[in-house]
């Protein structure tokens, strides 16, 4: 899977928003918003959504993915 990076993190927020990202591509995504602190700026639902992730332990509080959270 492709990376989040600032050239293509609109094309994930397109594809997040319409449901066509998998799990991966979505802690991909929330991954890169809450390393670049975008998470906490955007629409209340992606700060929500990112706490979220944060509390159940699948990325860090510094934007880490726990890679041993993910199902094969």
């Amino acid at each position: 899977m492709e990376k989040v990076n600032e050239k293509n993190l609109v094309d994930f927020i397109i594809d997040y928003e319409s449901g066509q990202l998998d799990d991966k591509g979505i802690l991909n995504l929330f991954s890169h918003l809450i390393k670049s602190g975008k998470a906490w700026s955007m629409q209340g639902s992606y700060g929500r959504a990112s706490r979220l992730l944060i509390e159940q332990g699948f990325i860090s509080e510094e934007g880490n993915i726990d890679e041993s959270r993910i199902k094969t």
